[in-house]
């Protein structure tokens, strides 16, 4: 084992876990909202999704955000479960 590779029994702490799951897909949220909502007006589209409600733009743009950021963090959140290396793997080979 070299120096750059972590062995495979250290596990990361959860908050290094947690940001590295958490900050990528704050960023590719901020990208989706910019291009959703360069297209969409969160006022018509509250206006024909939820019309007995008064949302402002505001709201709009904060609750598209906080979905965004919900899904691009729910699939950086799987692909860091793929990434696990298996607990039972005595030798470090995942496929055998």
């Amino acid at each position: 084992m070299n120096d750059i590779d972590p062995a495979p029994s250290s596990l990361r702490p959860a908050a290094q876990q947690l940001g590295a799951v958490l900050w990528p897909s704050f960023f590719a949220a901020v990208v989706a909202a910019a291009l959703f909502f360069s297209v969409v007006d969160p006022l018509k589209l509250a206006a024909t999704s939820l019309p007995q409600h008064g949302i402002s733009r505001e709201l709009g743009y904060t609750i598209g955000f906080l979905l965004l950021w919900l899904a691009t963090a729910s699939a950086s959140a799987v692909t860091a479960l793929l990434l696990r290396p298996r607990r039972d793997a005595d030798d470090g080979s995942a496929f055998e």
